[in-house]
C-alpha cells in the first residue's frame, strides 16, 4: 500500500485512509438512492437499472482516480446535472431519455480528448491562486447548506427566501444531536470523529423513526440488477438545440470538476508550492472516463463529489482512500437495502462540519487588494447563493478580469484567463 499511494510522504496510515475512504462513501451514499429516484421518474428508465448504472459507474471511476490520481476523491453521477438531465433536457425541452443519454455520452468524449491534451488542466492553472483559495471557502458555505439543508434546519420560506426550519421534528432533533458529537469528538480530537458521528446518528435515529429497519428483505432484494446499456440516439445530434444541451453538460461539468478538485485538494494540503494540483491530468481524465462509463450504463454525468472533503477532514490524503470508496460503490450493489439505511440527518452534520473545515483557508486570501479581493468574495458567495460550484468560478474570473483591465493591470491576466472571461460572457448571450 505504501509503494502504490506514498503513503508515507503523505504522511498517512492505511488505517487512516481506509476511515477516511468509508467516511467519504458513507457521505455521498445518498446518492444511490436520489439518483434513482429522479432519473426513474423518467418514463422507460428502471430505478433498479439506473441504481446499478450509478453503482457501478461511480465505482469505475473513482479506482481510476485512486490508481491514475493518487488523490482522495470520489466520483458518482452530480447532483444538478442531474436535475437538468431529468427536468430540463427530457421534461421541458422534449427530448428522449435515449438522446439525453447520447449527450452526456459525447460529452464524456470530448472530455477525454481534452483531458489527454491538457486543455482542462490548463483552464485549472489559469485560475489565479486567490480565487483557488476562495473557491475552497465557497465550497465550504456551499456543502454547509446543503448539509443544512439535508437536515431540514434552513428551509425555503416565501417571504425571505430562506429561513429556519421547524426544529421540533425528529429529522432536525437528529441532526443537531449528531452536530454536537461530531464537533465534541473533533475537539477531542478523536480520530475517525466524522464517521463515528454518522455511525452514531444512524443508531440514535431508529428509535426516532428516522432510521428506517427494512422488514421482509429477501434474497433477492440483495441482487445486482442490469443497468441500462447502451440505450443511445443520434438523430438529433447535428441541431442547435441539441448542441445547447450538449454545451450546457460540458460547462457546468468542466467548472463544478475543477472547483471540486482546486477545493478537495487544498483542503487536504496537497496544492504545490505554484499553486497546482498534482496529477491533475489523470485526475481528469478519471472523471472523463466516468462521464462516458455512465453514459453508456444508462445514468446522468459523472463528476468529481466535494463530499470528498468529508474524507480529507477524516484524515484521507492518497488514492487509496478513494480506491476503499470505489469498492464500497461495488459492494453496494449487493447491499443496497443495508447502505440506504443511513439518513440524511445522519450525513449532514458530517457536510456541516466540513463546512467549517474549509472555509478556514479564507484567512490566507488577499482581501486587501481589491482585484484579489473583490473577486475572492463574489466567488465565495455566488456558489451557496446561486447552488452552483460553476457559477462561483463564473463570476469570480468575470470580476477578477474586469478589475485587473481597469486598473490597467493586464499583465495579471493570462492567456487562458482572457479565454474564459470571453467565453463566460458569451454564455450570458447564448441561453
Amino acid at each position: 500500500m505504501n509503494k502504490v499511494f506514498q503513503l508515507h510522504e503523505h504522511g498517512t496510515t492505511v488505517r487512516r485512509e481506509v476511515l477516511a475512504g468509508l467516511t467519504t462513501f458513507l457521505t455521498m451514499a445518498y446518492i444511490l438512492a436520489v439518483n434513482p429516484g429522479m432519473l426513474g421518474s423518467i418514463e422507460g428508465m428502471s430505478r433498479d437499472g439506473i441504481f446499478a448504472a450509478t453503482a457501478i459507474a461511480s465505482g469505475i471511476a473513482t479506482l481510476v482516480m485512486a490508481f491514475a490520481a493518487n488523490l482522495p476523491v470520489a466520483l458518482a453521477p452530480g447532483m444538478g446535472l442531474n436535475a437538468f438531465f431529468t427536468y430540463t433536457v427530457v421534461f421541458g425541452l422534449g427530448y428522449s431519455w435515449q438522446i439525453a443519454l447520447t449527450a452526456v455520452f459525447l460529452e464524456g468524449i470530448l472530455f477525454v480528448i481534452l483531458s489527454l491534451f491538457n486543455v482542462r488542466e490548463a483552464i485549472i492553472k489559469a485560475i489565479p491562486g486567490n480565487l483557488k483559495k476562495a473557491v475552497a471557502v465557497g465550497i465550504g458555505l456551499f456543502i454547509a447548506l446543503i448539509g443544512f439543508s439535508n437536515a431540514g434546519i434552513v428551509v425555503n420560506d416565501a417571504g425571505t427566501i430562506i429561513g429556519l426550519g421547524d426544529l421540533s421534528g425528529h429529522n432536525q432533533f437528529l441532526a443537531l444531536l449528531g452536530l454536537i458529537i461530531i464537533i465534541i469528538l473533533y475537539a477531542l480530537k478523536i480520530p475517525g470523529a466524522i464517521l463515528i458521528g454518522i455511525l452514531a446518528t444512524t443508531f440514535i435515529g431508529i428509535p426516532l423513526g428516522v432510521t428506517s429497519v427494512g422488514q421482509g428483505w429477501t434474497a433477492n432484494d440483495f441482487l445486482p440488477k442490469a443497468p441500462l446499456f447502451f440505450r443511445f440516439d443520434f438523430s438529433s445530434v447535428l441541431t442547435f438545440k441539441f448542441f445547447t444541451v450538449f454545451f450546457t453538460f460540458l460547462f457546468v461539468d468542466i467548472f463544478d470538476t475543477v472547483g471540486t478538485l482546486v477545493g478537495v485538494t487544498t483542503q487536504a494540503g496537497l496544492i504545490d508550492k505554484n499553486g497546482e494540483i498534482p496529477r491533475v491530468k489523470q485526475a481528469l481524465l478519471a472523471d472523463a472516463v466516468g462521464t462516458v462509463v455512465g453514459a453508456a450504463l444508462g445514468t446522468s454525468t459523472v463528476t468529481s463529489y466535494v463530499e470528498s472533503t468529508a474524507g480529507v477532514a477524516a484524515g484521507g490524503r492518497t488514492g487509496l482512500s478513494a480506491l476503499v470508496t470505489g469498492l464500497l460503490f461495488f459492494l453496494a450493489l449487493f447491499l443496497s437495502p443495508l447502505f440506504l439505511l443511513i439518513p440524511s440527518a445522519a450525513t449532514a452534520p458530517a457536510l456541516i462540519v466540513v463546512g467549517f473545515l474549509m472555509i478556514r483557508t479564507v484567512t490566507t486570501i488577499d482581501f486587501a487588494d481589491p482585484t484579489e479581493g473583490i473577486p475572492a468574495f463574489l466567488a465565495i458567495v455566488m456558489m451557496p447563493f446561486a447552488y452552483s460550484i460553476a457559477e462561483g468560478i463564473v463570476y469570480g474570473v468575470l470580476a477578477y478580469v474586469i478589475l485587473k483591465a481597469a486598473t490597467g493591470r493586464f499583465k495579471d491576466v493570462s492567456v487562458i484567463t482572457w479565454a474564459l472571461f470571453i467565453v463566460f460572457m458569451l454564455r450570458f448571450f447564448l441561453k
